[in-house]
């Protein structure tokens, strides 16, 4: 039975070509982002032990909880904490299976705390951060159609979508860049830079206004003098990672909400607004492929989280942002592909209702051609689709 697989040409003006682009991210210690981190941490903890007890990856989704942010007092050269920053875990997770039962509170617990250490790099794990574990068990109907048959692949667990595209702009391009530098050579170099970034990029035409907030870590800034520097020093840094990847016209700004006369600045003990009453929440932030793209088609589903065998929100985001790349990388006459894929819940996933791709040829190319590589990766990765399931819990995919 062949897949439903439908090629088609796209009749829009490639992404470069419009006039007006935003594109946002949230790093990794934007509360957000911080939240997705400690989902996913949790559903790859979970999965590890279910595969070491008894072979098999079990029913769970870890894909709901809340960073309820603290209260703290910055300052330069320390800061306090007043009140710590506390994560609620919530979802479902299979506690007993054929007798063996299994501790996932505390296999959640210690997940979380583990990534938010090595996240949250200032913060005292003793003081400043509370984890709270609410998991579930899942509902009869859901855990059923889990188990996939001997002949089929797993079963979806639901009837949603996943979305992807290729190649990134500009823009987008640029953005990662960023947040890549800022995490690791600047901040190795300037310790003072905090976890928690916010890279908002507008292109209008050829000229690209990039608007960058960063926590800087009070313990390592002396003043406001000092303070002062790090954001004329981050300003040039950044400006020169962003014209590696453009000829247009750049400018970095960064935190544009401070007002250094009224002693208001960007100040924090530990490097996230998390500290100061900021909450985050699973999917509220960035989607599989690292951005917030308002000009692209995106799926609202929440990566994070969620189980890696069936579920849809996170398998088929997963790899449609894959498929797209890989046809861009493999097939030269694309300018432009998006590609989305539609489960039905019950179907097996390599089964999808649809998979649909989207293609802005270049000019001149003859589409027919096109549309047989295209098709044929398509169908090649729903083949391999369980690859997904494996590159999730070893870590090699990023969902956020």
């Amino acid at each position: 039975m062949s897949r439903n697989i439908r090629v088609e040409a796209l009749d829009q003006t490639p992404i470069e070509q419009q006039r007006i682009e935003l594109v946002e991210r949230k790093g990794i210690g934007h509360p957000d982002s911080l939240m997705d981190g400690i989902a996913e941490s949790v559903s790859r903890a979970l999965s590890r032990a279910y595969m070491e007890e008894c072979g098999a990856v079990l029913h769970h989704n870890t894909d709901q909880g809340e960073v309820v942010g603290g209260e703290t007092r910055p300052a330069f050269g320390g800061g306090r904490v007043i009140k710590p920053i506390y994560v609620l875990l919530v979802g479902r997770a299979t506690k007993e299976f054929n007798g063996m039962h299994f501790p996932t509170d505390s296999i959640a617990v210690a997940s979380a705390r583990d990534y938010i250490r090595e996240t949250l790099t200032n913060a005292d794990m003793d003081r400043d951060v509370i984890v709270d574990c609410r998991l579930g068990e899942g509902s009869t109907d859901l855990r059923d159609v889990f188990r996939p048959c001997q002949d089929t692949k797993p079963r979806a667990n639901d009837t949603s979508f996943g979305v992807g595209h290729a190649p990134f702009s500009e823009a987008e391009t640029i953005v990662r860049g960023l947040s890549d530098a800022i995490d690791g050579p600047l901040r190795r170099k300037y310790p003072v830079l905090g976890q928690d970034v916010k890279i908002m990029a507008l292109r209008d035409g050829d000229s690209i206004t990039l608007t960058v907030a960063c926590a800087m870590v009070g313990r390592y800034c002396s003043g406001i003098h000092e303070y002062l520097e790090v954001k004329e020093t981050l300003q040039g840094e950044l400006e020169k990672v962003a014209r590696r990847h453009t000829n247009r016209q750049v400018r970095v700004d960064v935190n544009t909400a401070d007002n250094p006369d009224a002693g208001s600045v960007f100040l924090t003990v530990n490097g996230t607004s998390a500290e100061m009453g900021d909450d985050g929440s699973v999917g509220r932030g960035n989607r599989c492929n690292g951005l917030i793209t308002p000009n692209r088609p995106m799926s609202m589903e929440a990566t994070s989280g969620k189980n890696p065998i069936n579920h849809i929100g996170k398998i088929y985001n997963l790899l449609s942002t894959q498929v797209a790349q890989e046809c861009v990388s493999e097939v030269d006459e694309i300018e432009e592909i998006y590609i989305r894929i539609l489960s039905q819940i019950g179907n097996p996933i390599d089964r999808p209702l649809v998979a649909s791709a989207q293609i802005i040829p270049k000019d001149g190319r003859n589409f027919r051609a096109i549309s047989r590589e295209v098709e044929a990766i398509i169908d090649a990765s729903l083949e391999n689709v369980t690859c997904v399931t494996e590159k999730v819990i070893s870590g090699e995919l990023k969902t956020f």
